[in-house]
Formats: C-alpha cells, structure tokens, sequence
C-alpha cells in the first residue's frame, strides 16, 4: 500500500524521497525557490561562462530540456557544441528532433557499438529490471569523456533532479554534477560498467562508453559540469515552448505520458517506465504531472484521476516504434518480457491485475 503526498501525486514509495507531514521533497523543494536570489545566481553564471570564454558543451537528446539550453547558452554569446550519445533505440521523432538541433549548434553524436548496447539492454532488464541501464551509463559518460577529449572543461546539464523531482535532503543544493552524484544519483541501480564488462565478457574498450573517466583525468582536465537549473529557475513547459519555436516537433509518446514534449527519443524508455510503475508504483505521467500540480496547471484532484486511469500503461507502441519491432531488436519475447515484468513487480503496492497494468492497492 503507497501513501501519496498531500501536496502533489507522487507516492511516499519513491526511492530516496523522504515525506515530511505527508508532504514529499519535490514540494519543499518547489516551495523554496522564490526565496532564492535568482539575480545573484544569473550573476555567477555569467562569471562562469566567462571563466571558460563561452565554450561549453551541452549533453543532448535533441530533447526539450537540452535544445533549450543549447539556444539559451547561445542567445549568452557562449560557443556551444551539443554532445549526443545515441539512445538505445531511437525513434523517428528523435533523429528529427537531433537533425533539428544541428540547425542551431554544432553538434557530435556518438554511437556505441550497437550489439554491445542491445546486450548491455537485456542485461539490464533481467539483472535489475532497467534495460535503459546503457542509456543511463552512457548519456553522463559519454559527454564527460568528450569533455575531456575536446579539451572543453565546462559541461552544462538541465535541472539537478534531486531538487525537481526530490532527493536525500541536502541534495538539492548542488550546482554541480560530479562523478559521485553520477553515481548516486544517475540511474545505475549500483550496476558499475565495470561490473557489466565482466558479466558480458567485454573488453575495457567495448564497455569505455558506459564508464565515467577517472576522477584524477577529470581534475587533470579542469572539468566541471554544471545544472543550468541552479542558476535561472527551471520551467519544463517554457523550455518546451522555445524548442517548439525553433523546429523541435513533439508529439504524445503513449497514453502513460502526461506531457507531449518529454522523453520522445528512445522507444526503450517504454520498458523502463512500465517497470518504474511495477517496482515503485508510479510512472512517468505521474512524475510529469506531479510538475504541473507544483506549477498550479491542474489541480490535485484531476491529477489524481488521470494517474489512475493512465499511469503505468505499457503501450504497445511508443514514439513511432511498434513494441513488435522493439522486442526484436532488443532479442527478447513477448513471453519473457512478461516473466520479467511480474518478477519486478512489488505485488504488495496492487490488489490485482488490471486489463493493462496492475492495479494499485492505495491511501490517497
């Protein structure tokens, strides 16, 4: 049984999340930032940009979040070029949404071994029910690797996610992503790429694209990533809304998602979010629309109904890519699928199975 914050919809069974009078971080988090001096922050981001002479790169999906800190670094004066690394499974919309983003900034995609990554996407469903682990390993990784190589030591992220969508007290506050917050706090489920090398039999080449350099190659390069969220207050539908004007299309991904204009690159992400909903109970609607209930554009109580008819659906196509071809891809049977499904499913959070999901067993 899941409690849900009194706030927003998210539930008390959220990892690392911790609820204070039944209200969740997210919301203490979302209360405090019009404290903050926001003009002393766009101050010490301009100092910083100029520290480094504008040149910055930009980790990028081509994305809402990543188009629109691209064109704001821009619209600054910086020198940007976005890095990509290649989604495990991208769709239409996202090889448009990156061609697009090429329009603006000079761009670098890089591409890990494909057979390696659909590997490395089983391994990841079946050993801790994520096969978006690659993706994960690979978007920090890459980017920091790149940074490094280019000789370009300022990286520029989005928002910290421990303060938008909550974390260990304390969190919230950095500016900074570091190689621990990465591997705190960056989706790896405590999986090392070195521990899948070994469990794949990969070469220390093959799985160097899922593995931050090492801590002395980064302070030898000077390199220091940063959360544009930690220096301009951070709004998922404005970005959404800058992108949209400068050629990214969206388009409702599946019925699970709330918003149109999120998570649009990679069919994997389908899996993932089915198997969020099944180990914790929630989805990405839920995530996406808790944001909304935040920014006061829905109330609580349409929230609520809406999670419980669309959260957590597995869509039998997501983004343009048929679950039919997806499963090919990635090797794996519909059959098997759901023999991993039910193995990652926390049945004491559901009263049973519904036509599309389980459905949840609840304390609004």
């Amino acid at each position: 049984m899941l409690r849900r914050c009194r706030t927003c919809v998210m539930p008390d069974t959220r990892p690392d999340v911790p609820f204070v009078d039944g209200v969740c971080q997210a919301c203490i988090n979302s209360a405090v930032r019009p404290s903050i001096d926001w003009q002393a922050r766009a101050n010490a981001l301009s100092k910083l940009l100029d520290r480094h002479d504008g040149r910055v790169i930009v980790p990028s999906s081509g994305g809402k979040d990543s188009s629109y800190i691209a064109l704001r670094l821009r619209e600054l004066g910086c020198d940007v070029t976005t890095v990509t690394a290649t989604t495990c499974y991208l769709t239409p919309i996202g090889r448009a949404n990156l061609d697009n983003l090429s329009r603006h900034v000079r761009t670098i995609e890089v591409t890990p071994n494909r057979s390696v990554r659909a590997m490395l996407c089983r391994k990841g469903l079946e050993m801790v029910g994520d096969p978006s682990w690659p993706q994960h390993a690979s978007i920090w990784a890459i980017p920091f690797r790149m940074a490094v190589g280019t000789r370009t030591p300022l990286l520029m992220w989005g928002e910290n996610s421990q303060d938008a969508y909550g974390g260990p007290p304390g969190s919230e506050q950095a500016r900074q992503m570091t190689r621990r917050w990465c591997s705190e706090f960056g989706g790896l489920n405590g999986l090392r790429a070195t521990d899948m090398a070994d469990v794949c039999g990969l070469s220390a080449r093959e799985i160097s694209d899922y593995e931050l350099p090492a801590q002395q190659e980064l302070d030898d390069a000077g390199i220091e990533a940063h959360f544009l969220g930690a220096y301009e207050q951070w709004d998922s539908h404005r970005n959404a809304q800058v992108a949209i004007e400068h050629g990214m299309r969206a388009e409702m991904p599946c019925a699970a998602n709330w918003w149109p204009f999120e998570n649009l690159d990679c069919w994997v992400t389908s899996l993932h979010d089915a198997l969020m909903y099944r180990k914790y109970g929630f989805g990405r609607g839920c995530v996406q629309i808790s944001v909304d209930v935040r920014a006061g554009r829905i109330t609580r109580e349409k929230a609520l109904a809406w999670v419980s008819e669309f959260d957590g659906i597995l869509p039998e196509g997501y983004a343009g890519v048929s679950m039919e071809r997806g499963l090919d891809w990635l090797g794996v049977s519909r059959e098997h699928l759901n023999r991993v499904l039910d193995r990652y499913t926390d049945w004491k959070l559901f009263k049973g199975q519904g036509a599309d999901r389980p459905l949840l067993r609840e304390v609004a």
